[in-house]
């Protein structure tokens, strides 16, 4: 499946903006700690900006320490960054996230994905902070948009994290399955991708791509997000207490 990310960039951004005003800026973020929906907003307004300068390849000027005016403030940046992105050529070299250092060259369309995601991650954050739980079915976004976010966290995500030493290495690789994505795609965490089809995972899980990602995110449990899981739970649950994604 092919997803045009700028669109959805523009998309997740515009109802991140809409919800932000019906936001009580000092309530919690389900599932994030002792985040507020102000430290929640600012942090995504920062993350775009600083997107936006990895994108150009110069670090943009600091945004300051704040308090800010939460909507206009989160507006600027994220039109900023699809600014900056629409100007610059996808193909040309940018800085990316890597290991073994945390950045490095790459395609400047990486950011087209990691933003999008980044944006759809934390808009059901917002959203489940004015409902007072995390669920689903929170965000409008189709099954492929969350199948992508999960083929980020294995196929990205998850190894940079092996690479910087923020995680060790799972010793149980899992089997993830979307049963509601056309083609009914697997993935395989914790295994290096040339290998991936040589390894026979010791347990299974399988749902909803919308369930799977909100999982690895951390924003739901398994029992929460309704996965079924075959096999041996232990080798989940101990994936699941590590830092899967940053």
């Amino acid at each position: 499946m092919s997803l045009d990310h700028l669109a959805l960039l523009a998309r997740f951004q515009g109802d991140f903006l809409a919800a932000v005003p019906d936001a009580d800026a000092d309530a919690r973020v389900p599932a994030c700690g002792d985040w507020t929906v102000r430290e929640l907003v600012e942090h995504l307004a920062e993350v775009h900006h600083w997107a936006a300068g990895n994108v150009r390849g110069a670090k943009g000027a600091p945004l300051g320490d704040g308090p800010f005016e939460l909507a206009p403030h989160y507006a600027a940046q994220a039109a900023a960054l699809r600014r900056a992105l629409a100007e610059t050529d996808p193909d040309s070299v940018g800085r990316v996230l890597a290991h073994p250092e945390p950045l490095g060259q790459g395609p400047v369309r990486f950011w087209h994905r990691r933003q999008v995601h980044e944006t759809l991650v934390h808009l059901h954050d917002l959203l489940a902070a004015t409902a007072g739980a995390s669920l689903l079915g929170l965000v409008e976004a189709e099954p492929g948009v969350w199948a992508d976010a999960v083929d980020e966290v294995v196929t990205v995500l998850q190894p940079r994290q092996v690479g910087l030493g923020r995680m060790e290495p799972l010793r149980h690789p899992l089997c993830l399955v979307a049963t509601d994505v056309a083609g009914t795609p697997v993935w395989v965490l914790g295994a290096p991708g040339e290998r991936a089809d040589e390894v026979a995972p010791d347990v299974v899980v399988s749902g909803p791509a919308e369930a799977l990602a909100l999982t690895l995110w951390h924003r739901l449990t398994p029992a929460e997000a309704g996965l079924t899981v075959a096999g041996d739970r232990a080798d989940l649950e101990t994936a699941l207490t590590q830092s899967i994604v940053p």
